[in-house]
């Protein structure tokens, strides 16, 4: 998981966090607990994007937007290079 620091390079998002699941069925796994945290914490999505198909999930937040992919569509997306230029604050190992 990586989390990108958008603040002064993007008007759309303060915050992309990029996570990848194992299979579809994890990255829609993942995408529902992320919504039930964010809705514990009194966040709902703006939109969502991706969940049928389990590819790549995009859960929009306002501020945060969460992209949650399947290992090889997150390689050839490569968004962490495509915003490269922004700050990570967590970034996987």
């Amino acid at each position: 998981m990586q989390v990108l620091d958008l603040r002064g390079l993007c008007d759309a998002a303060d915050y992309f966090i990029v996570a990848s699941g194992t299979s579809d069925a994890h990255v829609r796994g993942l995408a529902d607990g992320v919504v039930e945290a964010m809705h514990r914490a009194g966040q709902t999505p703006h939109h969502v994007e991706g969940v049928t198909a389990g590819r790549w999930v995009l859960l929009d937040f306002v501020d945060i937007v969460v992209h949650l992919f399947h290992p090889e569509t997150r390689a050839f997306y490569q968004l962490e290079r495509l915003w490269q230029d922004a700050p990570s604050l967590l970034s996987e190992s």
